[in-house]
């Protein structure tokens, strides 16, 4: 067991990270924020509540998914496994997984990687307290610096988890490039699976951004409090809203933050001043939907065969296993 006073910080640049991107970001044109920084400890608290909407299909499908199948994904491993997993959050849909490679094996190693210290510290004390053989090892990073330190450390066999469709919020070309790095640091008998979003009616796909609670919408807005917070600007949060609409020529969810009037931005920490337009946009977040033949082609992109491939009952959200 690996206790929360051992969570290891893989780069400890957080805080100058953020500062030189929110800067880069509102004096480009147009305005963009990266969406690696919606998760503070507030920001990954609403990620939580956005997972439970009923308009947000994908975490409940994935899960049916893991419940499904995570036996015949343990199976695939006649070893023990290190199961690594990037954006790892509360862990809950990994505990199917968990409980396979245990049944499988009798002890796991898992190494969540997460840009969120809390939810990491929070997630780790319920798994220490849910089961024994389990050994967690959390790690503070971005998943490139995450990865990169588990590759020099751990020789087992791995599989590497991507879950939730993350995979979405970096372009097709994007996607490819970071999963081929991914590939090139893995021995052959290491294994990936990621879920994949699917391409679908338009809304379904903008009502799953635009919940009825307004989550989705807290949870863009807060990342304009983060900046309040973090680095002394002057954000009024009143003056923004909350836009997601599906691009369906790029096949993507595409979120900004519009500024309802025109306004004058102070941002101290960053001795900085921007004036938004009444109606600007500021770009927060895209999520790529993909096409079947497409994640076919991403396995072949990478060198990795598609071993298998599942999919919830209405064919909305798929689990991939390179």
């Amino acid at each position: 067991m690996i206790t929360v006073d051992h969570i290891i910080d893989a780069d400890d640049s957080g805080h100058q990270s953020f500062a030189a991107d929110v800067r880069q970001g509102l004096l480009a044109n147009p305005k963009h924020i990266p969406c690696v920084y919606f998760y503070d400890k507030k920001g990954s608290q609403l990620f939580e509540e956005i997972c439970r909407q009923p308009e947000y299909y994908l975490t409940r499908a994935e899960l049916v998914i893991l419940q499904t199948h995570s036996t015949a994904i343990a199976r695939e491993f006649m070893q023990k496994a290190v199961l690594i997993e990037l954006g790892s959050g509360s862990s809950l849909k990994t505990r199917y997984l968990i409980e396979a490679f245990l049944a499988r094996h009798g002890s796991v190693h898992y190494i969540p990687i997460d840009v969120s210290r809390t939810i990491l510290e929070s997630s780790t004390t319920e798994l220490n307290s849910s089961y024994a053989g389990l050994t967690v090892e959390p790690l503070v990073a971005r998943y490139e610096e995450g990865l990169a330190q588990v590759e020099a450390t751990h020789q087992e066999p791995k599989l590497v988890l991507w879950l939730g469709g993350s995979i979405g919020n970096l372009s097709r070309e994007e996607a490819a490039a970071f999963l081929e790095n991914i590939a090139d640091g893995l021995a052959r008998q290491d294994h990936l699976l990621i879920g994949i979003d699917l391409l679908k009616d338009r809304a379904i796909l903008e009502s799953a951004y635009n919940d009825a609670a307004g989550v989705t919408a807290q949870f863009n807005l807060n990342i304009l409090a983060r900046i309040n917070r973090e680095l002394g600007g002057n954000f009024n949060l009143d003056n923004y809203s909350h836009y997601a609409v599906f691009n369906s020529a790029a096949g993507r969810i595409e979120m900004y933050l519009r500024s309802n009037v025109q306004q004058t931005i102070h941002i101290s920490a960053l001795d900085l001043e921007i004036v938004l337009a009444e109606s600007e946009l500021i770009h927060t977040e895209n999520s790529y939907k993909y096409k079947l033949e497409e994640i076919e082609l991403l396995g072949h992109g990478i060198g990795r065969q598609l071993k298998q491939q599942w999919l919830d009952s209405k064919g909305r959200f798929s689990l991939n296993l390179f």
